[in-house]
């Protein structure tokens, strides 16, 4: 693949092109985009994280994932602005599903990978994906984007988990939109877990008082950052992930190369929880934190006990999001579970150029009936919350 040429519509002082890889950015001239002063840190966006899992191999060539980053450089050189994208070869590890997007396209006659992506790789969170404050370099990150496709003759180019203001601006950029959903804690500046629990119905709070303490039974719990953390650590938690993969028939996409990265860069925003029994660890659940959420992202456990998941993803979660004076718990993709323990239905977004016109006339009609499911599923899911109705 060669990289696009430079957008028309840029301004004449500004240039677009595309690169191969982090490690040809400046860390620090990527990181002034990717999380400005002022704005909300987002780990994920961090030259730290996204190089890591470049330079581990998680992303790459033979990964499926390779990295074709648009940058806008001023008339000095200096970076104004960027937008994540690789080119896919399949659509595993997105967690916003076109695989019948896929099959339909091909039974059609046409070739769906490779495509675009814009994401953090494997990370189901929301954030900022269009890295300018700058509307006009907004709008040529968008346009090189649909150039790219187009040069490269694309299926399309797709863009996960963006803000809800981004996603507005790419419908009206032309891209057709999406709507998911997630289960999201909010911290409406509770005091302590039982400042929280004060907010859910009677029978609700008992409830969960009970699971808490038979999860916590016989077991001792640690929350590990910083110069805290230590190579075995390390090691029973990659035991632990790659224990989850193996038991859902998964593929645990990250390597151990990755997590030795994470350390060394982000230790200070990783939080590993970790369970203890007699003396020896058997569950793990890492977080990352940002300046306003605490993001869960891996879970495993290499011995059985009650409740335990529930206990260091989820009400762990929400003791470290109040001590810390986090906004928000974001837990992850998928998990109705999580309704139970006070974690509430959000929708999430993506949107999508399709290049082929019939192609895209029929995704957007099945977006339209999707969507209207989804705002139905979010309305009914959150009847069914614990709350007590007068703190909904």
């Amino acid at each position: 693949m060669t990289p696009p040429a430079d957008d028309d519509r840029s301004p004449p002082e500004l240039t677009l092109r595309a690169v191969e890889g982090l490690s040809t950015i400046d860390r620090d001239a990527w990181d002034r985009i990717a999380n400005p002063p002022g704005q909300e840190y987002d780990p994920f966006l961090s030259w730290d994280f996204l190089e890591a899992l470049e330079a581990s191999g998680c992303v790459g060539e033979e990964a499926g994932w390779i990295p074709r980053h648009l940058v806008v450089e001023d008339e000095a050189g200096q970076l104004a602005g960027a937008l994540p994208l690789y080119a896919k070869t399949h659509s595993m590890g997105e967690y916003v599903f076109d695989h019948g997007w896929a099959d339909a396209f091909e039974r059609a006659g046409g070739q769906y990978y490779p495509k675009l992506l814009t994401a953090v790789p494997f990370s189901p969170v929301t954030g900022r994906r269009i890295l300018a404050g700058d509307p006009q370099i907004r709008r040529a990150l968008v346009a090189g984007a649909v150039q790219t496709t187009r040069q490269w003759g694309l299926s399309g180019w797709h863009v996960n988990f963006p803000t809800e203001a981004e996603w507005h601006e790419l419908s009206g950029l032309g891209l057709l939109t999406r709507m998911d959903r997630q289960f999201i804690w909010t911290n409406r500046g509770y005091a302590d877990y039982d400042a929280f629990l004060a907010d859910l119905s009677s029978r609700k709070r008992k409830g969960l008082r009970k699971e808490r303490r038979e999860a916590q039974a016989g077991i001792e719990i640690e929350h590990l950052s910083g110069e805290a953390l230590r190579p075995e650590h390390w090691d029973v938690f990659y035991a632990c992930y790659q224990e989850t993969g193996s038991r859902k028939w998964g593929f645990p996409y990250l390597n151990r190369a990755f997590f030795d990265l994470l350390h060394q860069r982000l230790a200070d925003r990783v939080i590993l929880v970790m369970a203890k029994k007699e003396g020896r660890y058997i569950a793990c659940a890492l977080n990352l934190a940002g300046s306003h959420a605490l993001y869960g992202r891996y879970w495993g456990r290499l011995d059985d006990h009650p409740f335990l998941h529930f206990e260091l993803c989820y009400h762990q979660a929400i003791d470290i999001a109040i001590e810390r004076g986090l906004d928000r718990v974001e837990a992850g993709a998928q998990g109705e579970h999580k309704l139970a323990r006070g974690y509430r239905p959000h929708p999430v977004y993506s949107a999508h150029f399709i290049e082929n016109e019939g192609f895209r006339d029929a995704v957007a009609d099945f977006l339209a009936r999707e969507r209207a499911a989804v705002e139905t599923d979010i309305a009914l899911q959150d009847e069914e919350s614990p709350f007590k109705r007068n703190s909904v």
